[in-house]
């Protein structure tokens, strides 16, 4: 169902149009504002939509990047763009997860990055959690179905993902017990599971025999879930799964062997991971414009130098040195920069901002004078919309009122996080 509110014309609706200007009044893109006011960032946009097709078209091999970066100075409108692309996405049949990376989500631990795409995952017109929504749809007599199977069958003797996931799928679509059906969910979607819980459902159906495995290790799962719920979604009838990750450049925060992790996942979620495929799969990352110089390139911390013998001196991730590189490499030279918006562009987003704000209040802004310069001007779009907001805040409330707005541009300082510099026990 979608959560567009819309008045008995068609308009945006009053409820709408106020979420809208107060999750833009705190710099937040709200998915109905980002409807409205629109994108400019036209080939971004045609590349995005290629990938998309590239996706979904199963005679494209599955190798060869499925996934693109995009880079722009804080507040110059890269969040604006992934929600963008992220109504795109839902627009085209695909399944969406948007994330930003945190301390509770970080970027190179694919075990809670997959987590959190699961938890934020949207889905064409249903609402719910992604495996709560999606596994009840399968169907064992459709031709999806089939081909989903026959993938599973097919990765597990290629060693792609364990047995544990065909015998899962198996028991979930024959057995009548909801609660084992009701753990296997769990299970796809980032929980645990008893082995013997799949093989009590196995016995109930009379296939004890049909399929011989062990409980996988914790750290082989997430790589395989995320192949496994990839194919689950085409296996019901979407067109593949888009994962969009912001806030790329809290990397700089992390300490270096964090770092070199965290380079080894973007080579994997870019799709640049050799011999670690997901056809279906495809990722969007933004991060800041200054992000490779500051901390990759010799100017900065010099990861260029330091992350592959940092790895390679760790007896776990000694193999993650290539995608390391690999990862760096495309962030210092594969980043998409976003184009910057002229005064033109400019005045037309400010003017849609102020008929969504005029529904909001029955308000009517008139004509806002955005400072020239376009977006670019050291106050980017991010500002311009907060400042014409405030100012019509004011002018609403205090008519007599003439404010001044004082704007100090913000820059990232990629300290490193004394948090996040305590590596684990097993990292070294």
């Amino acid at each position: 169902m979608s959560n567009r509110i819309e008045s008995p014309d068609g308009e945006l609706s009053k409820l709408a149009a106020r979420r809208a200007v107060e999750a833009l009044r705190n710099g937040v893109p709200n998915r109905e504002a980002v409807r409205q006011l629109g994108c400019s960032q036209p080939h971004t946009e045609a590349q995005f939509l290629k990938l998309l097709n590239e996706a979904a078209d199963e005679g494209v091999p599955p190798h060869g990047g499925l996934g693109m970066l995009i880079s722009g100075d804080f507040g110059s409108g890269k969040s604006h763009l992934l929600t963008h692309m992220e109504n795109l996405a839902l627009s085209q049949n695909f399944i969406c997860s948007r994330i930003a990376i945190s301390k509770e989500t970080p970027l190179y631990d694919l075990g809670k990055t997959f987590d959190a795409a699961i938890a934020n995952a949207r889905i064409p017109d249903r609402a719910g959690r992604l495996i709560e929504e999606i596994a009840p749809i399968l169907n064992p007599e459709s031709e999806s179905y089939c081909k989903f199977f026959q993938w599973t069958e097919d990765a597990a003797k290629q060693g792609l993902v364990s047995q544990i996931f065909p015998a899962s799928l198996f028991v979930y679509c024959r057995i009548g017990d909801e609660e084992l059906r009701n753990d296997i969910e769990s299970f796809w979607a980032g929980g645990k599971i008893r082995v013997g819980q799949i093989k009590s459902g196995l016995r109930a159906l009379g296939e004890a025999s049909k399929y011989s495995f062990r409980a996988p290790r914790l750290a082989e799962l997430p790589p395989q879930r995320l192949r496994f719920v990839t194919e689950l979604i085409r296996g019901v009838g979407y067109r593949g799964w888009v994962v969009l990750i912001d806030e790329i450049e809290l990397v700089g925060s992390y300490a270096v062997l964090q770092r070199g992790r965290s380079y080894a996942e973007v080579a994997r979620w870019m799709g640049r991971s050799q011999g670690d495929d997901y056809p279906g799969l495809v990722a969007v990352g933004a991060v800041t414009e200054d992000f490779a110089a500051a901390i990759i390139g010799p100017d900065g911390k010099n990861d260029r130098e330091l992350v592959r013998p940092r790895l390679e001196g760790s007896a776990r991730y000694g193999e993650l040195g290539p995608r390391a590189e690999t990862g760096m490499r495309l962030l210092e030279h594969e980043c998409r920069r976003l184009e910057p918006l002229g005064d033109d562009e400019v005045a037309a987003a400010i003017e849609a901002l102020g008929r969504i704000y005029t529904r909001a209040y029955n308000w009517n802004p008139g004509m806002y004078e955005a400072s020239a310069g376009g977006a670019g001007f050291l106050r980017h779009m991010r500002y311009k919309v907060r400042a014409a907001i405030n100012e019509w805040d004011l002018r609403r409330l205090i008519p007599e009122y003439l404010p001044e707005m004082e704007v100090e541009d913000f820059t990232p300082t990629y300290r490193e996080d004394s948090d996040l510099e305590r590596e684990s026990w097993d990292d070294h």
